[in-house]
Parts: structure tokens; sequence; C-alpha cells
């Protein structure tokens, strides 16, 4: 619910389990939450809360881009922030932390000098398993040019890719020439790494009656006259009782009650907000209030979640017919304006990392019927969504996919593939890819693409099983865990939207709630 306590390193014989012979890892997908924040608004100073946090060092060594005219070159410009707030009578004054603090302060759901240690430290466990154990990494870094890196617009989600990949791979561990890495985000209008309810108006409708209908199950409860008798006192005067749209609402203090156990004793709340019991049951009524809708309905998965489900599979279905629309049409250094030269050179994608958010992370597994746990994900949960193959399936292949963990003979990246040949032009998808075609629309060549690859899902190094892979048929044979590539885009392309922001803008005013079950990861 709050700061996450990651697992032991997997043991010998657990590591030949999930990585059995047979299989042979091509291609890693790591969605992240940010790490340890503030909260997102000030609540409860009159619980003795301070408003304002000096838990961010990095805000005292700013560096920005700046063009000097005289010489028409950039330089780096170093500076630190403080923050003004409103002070008696409108005057302005300086935001300080709890002992005076002025120039570490956080602003409103700013990364923390915390979650960028637990960031780093998810970096670090990252390295351990796919450089060190599964080698599946190189130690040495010469470019990043087989890494996808992505993050939403909010700055914590970018500040953990940073934290995370400098723990994956470390100045001591990149090349001296190593060029800068291209990081992918997004305008908020296009965003689809966490469910945008900001910018898809269908969605927010959505998302408010399901927040509707819980709390008309859980305000009149005994749970939550609980809550009311533990936190009434610190309600706002003219509306002091708890409840699931309350002001704050019931989320909104389960979000102050996390950041501050995540953090020191100078940010704490009174006892009581730590009642065991009532932190149950506040996870409890938050999990069904955000999250049920992907659970219960098609289109609330459609407009949630669907676009980056579709992202993600067609990047896995991408990488499976070796076009450039595995993540390597948006990374590449050598895309132009026309395409990459002699249509050769190009680096096939191998690892990414998405910085995203709870709500990404709980409604990709919710989507997938994978969701179980009844828990909120903790700061620095991550998913890993993992491509294998059949050992020996190199039938397009001239030469083996080896990975060169030696960066001396490395030709290309990370690794030494044969280049492939795939033609892109920016602002228009890869030529040739059937990642975002329908599974019934695929020709039978099409479909034997798909043929001896296999998708796996660990949720904070725990292994999650999509039901919908458990038919015969649809798995790897013994263990249901690893889903064919053909299943698993069979079930996620029932909810990937043709047109999002065409389904985003219409309906507005239809059913909310679906007629007939439709339930999730099938």
């Amino acid at each position: 619910m709050t700061s996450l306590t990651p697992r032991p390193p997997y043991t010998d014989d657990e590591l030949k389990a999930l990585y059995p012979p047979n299989l042979e890892l091509q291609l890693v997908q790591i969605l992240l939450r940010h790490g340890e924040r503030s909260p997102v608004s000030a609540r409860f100073q009159n619980a003795g809360l301070p408003a304002f946090w000096p838990y961010c060092k990095a805000v005292r060594q700013l560096k920005s881009a700046v063009l000097d005219r005289h010489t028409e070159q950039f330089s780096t410009f170093e500076w630190k922030r403080r923050l003004e707030a409103f002070g008696p009578n409108d005057e302005p004054v300086l935001a300080a932390g709890p002992a005076g603090e002025i120039d570490a302060v956080c602003d409103m759901g700013m990364l923390t000098d915390r979650g960028r240690e637990t960031t780093f430290d998810l970096g670090t466990r990252l390295r351990g398993l796919y450089v060190d154990r599964l080698r599946f990494l190189p130690p040495v870094l010469l470019n990043a040019d087989a890494l996808y890196l992505r993050a939403t617009p909010i700055p914590r989600a970018l500040d953990s890719v940073q934290e995370t990949f400098t723990g994956l791979y470390p100045a001591h561990t990149r090349a001296p020439a190593f060029p800068a890495p291209a990081i992918l985000t997004r305008a908020p209008g296009d965003e689809t790494l966490f469910p945008n309810d900001s910018n898809c108006r269908r969605f927010a409708a959505l998302s408010r009656a399901f927040a509707r209908r819980t709390a008309e199950r859980w305000n009149n409860t005994e749970e939550m006259a609980y809550l009311t008798k533990l936190y009434g006192k610190w309600m706002p005067e003219d509306s002091p009782r708890v409840a699931v749209d309350s002001r704050p609402r019931l989320s909104g203090i389960m979000d102050t009650i996390n950041s501050t156990l995540a953090h020191g004793p100078e940010t704490r709340l009174p006892p009581e907000f730590y009642d065991p019991k009532g932190r149950e049951i506040i996870e409890k009524i938050g999990v069904e209030e955000w999250f049920s809708g992907y659970k219960e309905s098609r289109e609330y998965r459609a407009l949630g979640i669907g676009g980056l489900l579709g992202d993600i599979v067609g990047r896995m279905v991408g990488s499976a017919e070796r076009s450039t629309a595995d993540g390597e049409y948006e990374v590449a250094r050598k895309l132009k304006s026309g395409a990459i030269k002699d249509g050769r050179g190009a680096t096939p994608i191998r690892f990414g990392l998405s910085g995203c958010h709870d709500t990404t992370l709980a409604g990709v597994l919710a989507s997938l019927g994978a969701y179980e746990t009844g828990k909120w994900p903790p700061y620095t949960s991550h998913i890993a969504i993992e491509l294998f193959r059949k050992a020996g399936n190199n039938s397009d292949d001239s030469e083996p996919r080896n990975i060169s963990s030696n960066p001396s003979t490395a030709s290309s990246g990370l690794y030494n593939w044969l280049a492939w040949t795939s033609r892109a032009k920016p602002g228009k998808p890869p030529p040739g890819t059937i990642g975002r075609k329908r599974t019934e629309e695929l020709s039978a060549r099409e479909k034997a693409t798909l043929d001896g690859y296999y998708v796996r899902l660990r949720y904070n190094d725990e292994v999650v099983t999509v039901p919908g892979c458990k038919a015969p048929g649809k798995h790897l044979e013994g263990d249901e865990s690893f889903c064919t590539l053909d299943a698993f885009k069979a079930i996620v392309d029932k909810f990937v939207p043709q047109n999002w922001k065409q389904e985003c803008r219409g309906n507005i005013k239809g059913p909310a709630f679906p007629s007939k079950p439709e339930p999730a990861g099938y």
C-alpha cells in the first residue's frame, strides 16, 4: 500500500524454473510506478502535517539547457529552485519545511530523495537479473540504441525512469563516449501511458459512474463509520464525515497516509491515521473505486489502458516479425527524414523502461484478469512483460540472435544481430507491421509469424497468469504462465481501441455499465 519491500533475489532453482532452457528471452518491457513522492495536495495541516516537505535535494542542483546568442551554442545553466507560496494577506512567502528548510523543498507530488533511492535500487535489481545472472543485457553499454525509454508528462515518472536507468547502467558501466539516450514523452492529449481521464471525456464519465457506485455501496456502512470515528475530527467542520466522495476524498486521505508512511517522522500524521484496520478498509474501497471498471467493462479497459497494451503488444509482434515496430522506429539514432540508411544498420529493441503510475499498473493487471491481490500498487512497483521464443526458432534469421556481453565485439549497440531491413518514416507507423491488426483479420501467413513466441508477466517479481491463457493450446505445455503470443494478442485485441480519440469523444451519455458480463482476461 505504501513502499515496496522487494522479495529476495531468485534462487538458482527458481531462476531455472522461471527461465527454462527451451525458451530464449527476446524482449523485456518494464512498466514501473514512480518512487516515493510528496502528497499531490496539501492536506491535514490542522493535524500538524507540514504543507511542504524538505525531502527533495535535487532542487538544489538543477541544470537547464540555455542558448547563448553570442555563440549560437547551447550550454548548461546550473540553478537551485525555491518555492513561493501565499502568505498573510496574499503576500508571497517562501515555502519552508518543518524546520524552516527552504532549499530542498518538494513541490506537490514530487519524487523525493527516498523515491530516487528506491527507483535506483530497482534498476540495480534489474541489472542483477538481466545482466549478471541471465546475461541478457551486456555489462557495459556502448549506446542506448536497443533500449526503449518512455515516461508520462508528470515529472516524477521521468525522474524515476532516469534513476532506474542509472541503477541498471551506472556511469562506470557506460562507454566513455556514450551518446545521450532518447526518452519518449507525449503531449497530455496523446498520453496513454496512464488512464487519461483528463483528455478522454467518455472515460472520465465511466470513472465517475464507477466512483458513484462505490460511494453508494460504502458511504453508509459500518466500515465508513469506523473511518469517520478515526479521522472525522480533522475533516472540514462543515463536512466532518468521511466518505468515498467527501472532501478530501477517501482516496486523497489514502494518498496522504501513504506518502507520510514512506518518509521521516517530521512529516507524520497523528497515530489514528495509521490504524491497521482503517488502512485496510481504505485500501479495499480505493481499489474497488479506481479499478473495478477494468474487471467489468470492455469499454473501460479500452479507453483506460487499451491504447497502452496495444502499443506493448505491437512492440512484441514487431520483435517477432523483425520490423522497426518493436520500438526501434521511435528511438533509432539513424532514423532520418527518409529511411534508415540503405535499410540497414538498425538495432532491434531488447529492453524497455516506461515510467508511469499506480493507475497504470493496476489498470494493466486488472484488464488482463491478473489483479487478484486487492492491494494498491506500492511505490516503485513494476510489471515485467517478457517475450520469449522457442530455442532454435531462427526461421527468419541468417544469424543467431545472441547478445554480445563483450563490448569489444559488439558491432552495433547492445548486441550483434544481422541488421534489419525495415524502412520507416517519421510521422508514419513502420511499414509491414501486424501488431495493431486484429487477430481475426490476420492471414495464415501473418499468424505463422507469431508461432513459437510466448509472453510472461511478473508483477514485483512474482509471476501472474492471465486466465484466458490457461486453455489448452494457449500456453507453453506444462506452464500456464507462458501465454502464446497469439493468444495474448487475441485477448488484448478485444479492448484495443481502433481510434482512441474518437471513442473518447463519443457515447458521452451512454450507459456506463455493460448490459451483460464482460470479464477481463479472456
